[in-house]
């Protein structure tokens, strides 16, 4: 005979208290041996205060009666209200008992006790602290009410009054650069690093705007771990040239990563895009094959990164020294900023997740760049380029989009269908 096992749906088997009915008859005076000592321990009183109803009164007031009717300027506009609000320069008299209500506790050295304030001729004693979170170790109390007192007792410094007028920072900035321009005022050898002692400057950059690049769009991508299946010491170049492609899958979006098989093919794609022919001059333009290696889901991802900077020293020994717009590339450190941040990490594999799109191979290849893209790289060259930027943007608003009002017209549907097109094709 089998017993069939009943499966319970919660984690905890319900119990259901029975408690034992009271004897029906009077208990009989019995000797049973027993410790006296179990009568001691706190937990033998449990269920006796347990079933004790504490008495408590709770009346609508909490116990502090206030009878309103007491002053009549709340009932009557007209009455003199000088009982409620008394005259400033002729306050009343504050009891003694309740003069030290007025003082602040975190600059008596000694706390109150029995509500009445520390003697003036009471022993020197620990200072206690403000605030005291709970379950804090006590070492660290008395050294704060040592540092809290020391602060206390410092002088606060006056504070300076600061021209914000529009001549004063006018005058800070011109000064600003008299400072870096002038020899007399700049010496290298003065400037030491802020946090390491005894490092100082060596040679000065002038910060410019990085021409050949501001086009760009940059992201800076961190892995959990080094992509790639080489071991950490064995240098790979192949990472440098790498393909991330966005990908969607039932709703989650994630990142495919691209390799080429071999070094060979990563070195020679990058010695072609740095030095090859223009492909329009080429017969036939040379394709790179990436392989997908394996997928990525993103972390983190920031929007915004105002402190970060791709910086390029170029020392004036760079060839050509020729920027794309044809100025002279001068030495100098060349910034361009990082739209985003995402940090990334292995995406675990399903093989019955659906894809959409899935490419296993990429086929890349330098092709002429469109009479759109060449427009759109020019407007955001013109950033750098063109001293009149900001002057010809009057018709932008804040969040960067045009007005269409003060063009007069509506950009036609069909530019805006197009660019949506190739922007679908890309991503």
């Amino acid at each position: 005979m089998s017993l069939k096992k009943s499966k319970l749906d919660l984690l905890v088997r319900v119990r259901y208290s029975n408690p034992i009915p009271p004897p029906p008859c009077p208990p009989k005076l019995l000797e049973i041996p027993t410790n006296p000592i179990r009568y001691a321990r706190p937990d033998f009183l449990n269920a006796i205060a347990s079933d004790t109803p504490l008495p408590m009164i709770v009346d609508a007031e909490c116990g502090m009666p206030l009878d309103l009717g007491r002053w009549e300027c709340l009932w009557d506009d007209d009455v003199d209200d000088a009982a409620l609000n008394p005259d400033p320069d002729n306050l009343p008299s504050l009891d003694p008992k309740d003069r030290f209500l007025l003082g602040d506790p975190s600059v008596n050295s000694a706390p109150y006790t029995n509500g009445s304030a520390p003697a003036a001729g009471c022993g020197a004693s620990t200072p206690l602290p403000a605030h005291v979170p709970w379950l804090r170790k006590t070492e660290y109390l008395s050294r704060e009410g040592v540092q809290r007192t020391s602060s206390i007792q410092e002088i606060k410094p006056h504070l300076q009054h600061i021209d914000v007028s529009r001549s004063a920072q006018l005058r800070d900035i011109e000064a600003s650069f008299a400072a870096c321009n002038d020899p007399s005022q700049f010496e290298l050898s003065s400037l030491r690093h802020p946090n390491k002692q005894g490092i100082s400057a060596v040679e000065s950059f002038e910060i410019y705007p990085d021409a050949d690049i501001w086009a760009n769009a940059y992201d800076l991508f961190r892995f959990s771990e080094r992509p790639g299946e080489k071991p950490i010491d064995v240098e790979d170049p192949r990472l440098d040239c790498a393909i991330l492609r966005p990908m969607e899958s039932d709703g989650d979006h994630f990142l495919a990563y691209y390799l080429t098989k071999d070094d060979e093919s990563a070195l020679e794609f990058k010695e072609r895009r740095i030095n090859g022919a223009p492909p329009a001059l080429e017969e036939e333009p040379k394709t790179t094959a990436f392989h997908i290696l394996r997928d990525y889901e993103t972390v983190k991802i920031e929007q915004e990164v105002p402190n970060e900077f791709l910086l390029v020293i170029d020392h004036g020994d760079t060839q050509p020294n020729v920027t794309g717009s044809g100025e002279e590339r001068v030495k100098g450190a060349y910034y361009k900023n990082i739209e985003r941040k995402m940090t990334l990490k292995k995406k675990r594999t399903n093989a019955m997740e659906a894809y959409v799109d899935k490419w296993q191979v990429v086929h890349i290849s330098h092709v002429p760049m469109s009479k759109e893209e060449l427009d759109e790289r020019e407007e955001l060259l013109a950033e750098v380029s063109d001293p009149t930027f900001l002057l010809n943007r009057d018709d932008v608003d804040a969040d960067g989009e045009i007005d269409v009002d003060a063009l007069g017209h509506q950009a036609p549907m069909e530019a805006i269908s197009e660019r949506g097109d190739v922007m679908a094709d890309i991503f």
